[in-house]
């Protein structure tokens, strides 16, 4: 029985298809037929250790999971199960996370698992799995002989009958039944007997248990040679190591499971343990062009393919659901959510909404004005690219202004993807439309009035500075008039309008640097439990859309040619449609 009682079948290694116990790595090759097939299997050559192995881009890939043992406590597992980010309580839990959201096995290789290749016959088990694998050790029977209090109890034991113990100073313990702790997280080349490690052991040290290191690790395990001398075989890992004074006294580390954005560092919370570190550079909130599970590794825009599976895909979900996925994306892209330590110290400050309105936040601007205008776009497209009868193209405008209802204050509270979608249903191609605005007047009356009366009236208060702003209401707050302002673009209008407008803006943006904490709390709240779907959560990233729009090869020109030429292709659509209007 474990720390934390027994195990359901879910969580037990051994109940799973896809793990293949001591498999060796040429019979896991010779299974693993497309890209995308993994296995797990216990590695002979790593001391019996947890290695997924997974076909991507034509090669067999292996990557050997670090696993850190924990202290002794109750309410949480013996130990936890790392790639590179977070850590899991369990081998199952870290195969879903990254199954389920398609995420790549490692930064490097960016390999992405996602087809099971299901054991066939019994497991067959190996000594070094129940020392390494989720099974507790099983030291049970030896707890009864401590040959010194100096040493910790049963170190010598572990793992060998009574009768093994007629000699002194020796051990017969095989070298791959070497428990691996969290404060040495590298396989040894040579490792030294145990008899030799436990005179260097004292129980007052505690290394026995994890004690998070300060740094990285500079010589990840995974680059070393194979026991046999041969050439690396396992893809280098580089884990991200979290901080040990993170975890609050008595938190479970079951809550590894969350979602990043539900286990958020607010180390804002905490301005007396904050200091000012100078700026180091413009930082990036965008993630990286990891192979897309909709695109292609090249694709022409606006392939007839891809848009029809994106139909289907907002189809599936409803307003509510899609807003939520949108708020997701919006506040990883602004910098709200999925900061990293890494981030905030190059930035100096602990979010992106402050980082906005510094003068190194210039590359996160024109980001975040690309998002908006891309996005818009691809709203007015949803439109304009129905080509079939009139009820086709209304129902795609009340899909955009039921998805717009469901981002305002109050709702999801994602200004800046409310902003995005009102920017598509007022473009002029889209606005023109009378023939498609009188039918969605006629057939979805509630729709059309609360576009006129509430959407249309919030969008403007919110361009003038003076629309709600309340981080109880709002999770992500306007900020385009701001980052607008502070890339050089002037206010129309007259002029007493303009300077009124002016110094509201810069209130507002103000405003939203010091509320930046609170803005991640509300968001955080909203998307506590929210499950996304991958395909729909890839689908609004300001990547994916702008390799919709433009092809791999257009998504790379200027984005004032990208603009230009779209807008010139959504005026042809426009007129095709509703010729003369």
């Amino acid at each position: 029985m474990s720390m934390q009682g027994p195990q359901q079948d879910g969580e037990d290694l051994n109940h799973q298809p896809w793990y293949h116990g001591p498999l060796p790595r040429q019979k896991a090759e010779a299974l693993l037929l497309q890209d995308g097939d993994f296995l797990v299997r216990a590695s002979g050559s790593r001391g019996g250790h947890p290695v997924i192995s997974c076909r991507w881009r034509g090669s067999v890939l292996h990557f050997e999971v670090f696993r850190v043992v924990m202290r002794p406590r109750p309410g949480r597992p013996a130990a936890l199960f790392q790639l590179e980010d977070e850590r899991f309580p369990s081998m199952p839990a870290l195969v879903r996370s990254y199954t389920a959201g398609r995420r790549p096995l490692s930064r490097a290789t960016g390999a992405v698992a996602s087809r099971p290749v299901v054991r066939q016959g019994p497991l067959r088990r190996s000594f070094s799995e129940d020392t390494l694998m989720d099974c507790p050790v099983r030291t049970e029977g030896f707890r009864d002989r401590k040959w010194s209090n100096s040493q910790p109890a049963d170190l010598e034991l572990t793992g060998q009958s009574k009768e093994d113990h007629s000699g002194a100073g020796t051990s017969t313990i095989p070298i791959s039944a070497l428990l691996r702790t969290g404060s040495d997280p590298m396989l040894l080349k040579a490792p030294a007997p145990l008899g030799t490690t436990a005179d260097h052991l004292r129980a007052s040290d505690g290394q026995l248990h994890a004690k998070a290191p300060t740094k990285p690790l500079r010589t990840p395990s995974l680059a070393l040679t194979d026991a046999s001398g041969s050439l690396p075989t396992y893809c280098e890992l580089v884990p991200r190591v979290p901080s040990a004074q993170r975890m609050p006294p008595g938190q479970s580390c079951l809550e590894t499971e969350s979602p990043w954005w539900e286990a958020e560092e607010e180390e804002d919370m905490v301005e007396e343990d904050r200091c000012f570190a100078r700026p180091q550079a413009d930082v990036s909130f965008c993630p990286p062009d990891n192979p897309s599970c909709l695109l292609g590794p090249q694709n022409r825009p606006l392939d007839h393919k891809v848009l029809c599976t994106l139909r289907g895909l907002f189809l599936e979900h409803h307003p509510g659901s899609t807003a939520l996925h949108l708020l997701l994306v919006d506040c990883q892209a602004a910098g709200l959510l999925g900061v990293t330590k890494l981030q905030r110290a190059a930035m100096g400050v602990a979010s992106g909404l402050e980082l906005l309105t510094l003068p190194h936040g210039h590359r996160l601007r024109l980001e975040l004005l690309e998002r908006l205008e891309t996005l818009a776009l691809a709203g007015a497209l949803a439109v304009l690219g129905c080509s079939g009868p009139l009820e086709e193209r209304a129902a795609a405008l009340r899909g955009l202004v039921e998805l717009a209802l469901a981002l305002r204050p109050g709702a999801a509270g994602d200004l800046p993807g409310l902003a995005a979608i009102m920017r598509a249903l007022l473009m002029p191609q889209v606005s023109r439309l009378e023939h498609t605005w009188r039918h969605l007047r006629r057939s979805h009356t509630e729709v059309a009035l609360a576009f006129e009366q509430e959407l249309k009236p919030l969008m403007r208060a919110l361009d003038e500075g003076s629309g709600p702003c309340d981080p109880g209401e709002v999770a992500l707050p306007h900020w385009a008039p701001a980052v607008r302002l502070l890339e050089g673009e002037e206010l129309v209008g007259p002029l007493e309008e303009g300077c009124e407008r002016l110094l509201r803006t810069l209130h507002g943006a103000r405003q939203m640097a010091r509320d930046a904490p609170k803005f991640r709390k509300a968001a955080a709240l909203r998307l506590r439990g929210f499950q996304p779907n991958p395909e729909l959560r890839e689908a609004l990233t300001t990547g994916f859309v702008r390799r919709l729009l433009w092809g791999s090869r257009g998504a790379s020109a200027p984005l004032s040619e990208r603009l230009e030429k779209f807008q010139h292709v959504l005026t042809i659509l426009s007129q095709r449609l509703e010729p003369g209007c």
